[in-house]
């Protein structure tokens, strides 16, 4: 029996439509998104479904939607009796997974990742902030050049996402002298993100505060499933050490690779990337090639995913 884990993107995998096909076809993802419609108090769905990239990716509105978007994809998996093994998200992607877990309610979690996006975006200043990725350069040595960047200003290794990528944030002057240092360090290449926050890096410290507060309001219980935090890449299975982790997560570091070595290492060999985008499957490839992945957001990855099941056996 080969076991199982399901992982849930965060943000920057949003895209105009996603969700839509499996609505489509799915009263279970249909449900999901006119859940988060009366949640919120407006139309979610129609931004996401049908409206511009630009309206997509703010913040405030990026968070529930991806949350949505990917709970939408869960729930039509779990009527398919595809189920996890146990499961991890990358940085908002940790909410998704959580419910997942039946650790959060759906309703707390959307309403929380929608605080949490304007607390973020309330943090830093629009313009002020930065984030990189740096590829083909040891943790270490990114570690070094953000050392020497930040003379100038804040500037931290923020993402660790496999071999050969981890991201920085900060000051937006900081992070361009380190990517400078680090074009002349021999990286391979150096990315420039289009966010409009500088996630994980100490800016964001004063969110922490504010999460710590609306965490304070809502339940959490012990996940059914076993749950990888991006804080310290372990299982985590009571409610408040969980909380301690999201608020810890706004303004420090995601170890999402030391998160999927700890999941291979107890015998974790399928990953199925739940919800939009294909980011975290091409992470875990490059953390272990053999290792096999799937994504489903669509109509047509769900039919090929459920034709391979019929010939595999899964715990």
């Amino acid at each position: 029996m080969q076991k199982q884990a399901f992982v849930f993107p965060g943000q920057g995998a949003q895209y105009v439509g996603m969700g839509k096909e499996l609505s489509q076809h799915y009263y279970s993802a249909r449900k999901t998104f006119k859940e988060a419609d009366e949640i919120l108090g407006f139309k979610l769905s129609n931004i996401v479904f049908n409206g511009t990239k630009e309206a997509l990716q703010k913040t405030v509105i990026t968070q529930p939607a991806i949350v949505t978007a990917s709970i939408a994809a869960f729930r039509v998996l779990l009527e398919q009796g595809i189920l996890p093994g146990a499961v991890a998200g990358l940085s908002l992607g940790e909410y998704s997974a959580l419910v997942a877990a039946g650790a959060m309610d759906f309703e707390d979690a959307v309403l929380l990742v929608q605080k949490r996006g304007k607390y973020m975006q309330e943090a830093v200043p629009q313009g002020e902030g930065a984030m990189a990725a740096i590829m083909g350069l040891e943790r270490k040595k990114v570690e070094e050049l953000c050392s020497q960047g930040s003379t100038i200003g804040v500037v931290e290794a923020v993402n660790y996402n496999c071999p050969g990528q981890i991201v920085i944030a900060g000051k937006r002057k900081a992070v361009e002298e380190t990517c400078k240092i680090a074009r002349e360090a021999g990286a391979k290449k150096v990315i420039t993100l289009a966010v409009s926050v500088p996630f994980h890096c100490r800016l964001l410290q004063s969110v922490e505060k504010k999460m710590a507060q609306e965490l304070k309001k809502i339940k959490l219980s012990p996940p059914s499933t076993p749950f990888v935090a991006n804080y310290n890449a372990s299982y985590l299975y009571e409610p408040q050490e969980i909380k301690k982790a999201l608020i810890k997560q706004v303004s420090n570091p995601v170890y999402w690779e030391d998160s999927m070595r700890l999941l291979l290492a107890d015998g974790y060999s399928r990953f199925i990337e739940v919800g939009p985008g294909k980011t975290l499957s091409s992470f875990i490839k490059k953390i272990s090639s053999k290792t096999w992945t799937a994504q489903i957001d669509n109509y047509s990855s769900l039919q090929k995913l459920v034709e391979q099941f019929g010939e595999v056996k899964i715990s």
